[in-house]
């Protein structure tokens, strides 16, 4: 009964943490931007307009839990860069260039923050990878103490950095060789494909790791257990 009780709160709390994010940053963009286009606004304005989603809901969480939103913010640089860059592009091909410079810049900042204090994916793995709670996030911080932490951290970071980068050349290229109507089936589908393998690549990467603390913790404690002194065996009485 408590272990169902306590993985329901489990699910709440990370529900409370991710929802919001999920729902100013992706939901409520991806709908309103459709609402405003259909009612004829401009790209542009839609684009701009959507960007106070997430910036509204970066101001709540920061009033709320008084600091930021890690992803919250990168969904609102996004949607910027977006509504900044259609301003100058007017071509079929330049809107697609202007995905692909989108996505190039994501990748820069992914490989820019390894020379930060922390890299991107430690930011993102405690907005994901935790229920949001002080004890929650406590944990995850704690974590950076452990050199092969820090280590997954900083190749985390990098893979995906180096994977924005190659899809953003991949998609140019792509532009300047398929027709416009293919093009608009591959830059909807492509990031999908490759966000949706770094993510099976680094809930591996994170299985692997946990099975090789486990075998660290069970050899530690079996060194331990045969270091500890064996009680000596009480004398037996010689026979009469």
């Amino acid at each position: 009964m408590t272990g169902k009780t306590s993985g329901r709160g489990g699910g709440i709390k990370a529900l409370m943490n991710w929802g919001p994010a999920i729902l100013f940053g992706v939901i409520l963009p991806f709908v309103t931007y459709g609402m405003l286009t259909d009612h004829g606004v401009s790209n542009v304005k839609a684009l701009l307009l959507i960007s106070l989603l997430p910036a509204l809901e970066n101001l709540l969480h920061f009033a709320i839990k008084r600091r930021p939103d890690e992803f919250g913010i990168m969904m609102l640089v996004l949607m910027l860069l977006g509504a900044l860059s259609a301003m100058a592009y007017n071509t079929t091909e330049l809107v697609f260039l202007k995905d692909s410079a989108i996505t190039g810049l994501l990748g820069l900042a992914y490989l820019g923050s390894l020379v930060m204090r922390r890299p991107a994916m430690f930011y993102l793995g405690r907005k994901f990878g935790t229920d949001g709670s002080p004890e929650g996030l406590a944990h995850w911080n704690g974590l950076w103490q452990y050199p092969g932490f820090r280590r997954m951290q900083y190749l985390l970071t990098s893979v995906w950095g180096a994977g924005f980068l190659l899809e953003a050349v991949v998609r140019v290229v792509l532009t300047y060789t398929l027709p416009t109507g293919a093009m608009v089936l591959v830059n909807n589908v492509l990031p999908l494909v490759v966000v949706a393998a770094l993510v099976t690549w680094t809930a591996a990467m994170g299985k692997r790791g946990r099975a090789r603390s486990a075998a660290v913790r069970a050899a530690a404690a079996a060194t331990e257990a045969e270091a500890r002194p064996v009680a000596a065996e009480p004398a037996v009485p010689a026979s009469a």
